[in-house]
């Protein structure tokens, strides 16, 4: 993973597309993980956050990786 210069927001090393299109998660110990579309940051509204408990992204990241 990729962290966004200075805000600890990070990309997937998986995410290859060149416009930089891709769900970014930030994280820190002990607060839930948000995550953003990284394609719609410029909206005129702002951009909507997700945030999930620790143990419930660890569980989406570990189903999707096939770990």
């Amino acid at each position: 993973m990729s962290t966004t210069p200075n805000t600890g927001w990070f990309k997937s090393s998986y995410s290859g597309d060149p416009n930089g299109n891709c769900v970014e998660a930030c994280y820190t110990a002990g607060q839930p993980v948000n995550v953003r579309d990284s394609k719609r940051l410029n909206e005129p509204g702002g951009y909507t956050v997700l945030s999930f408990s620790q143990a419930a992204w660890s569980a989406f990241t570990t189903h999707t990786s096939g770990r």
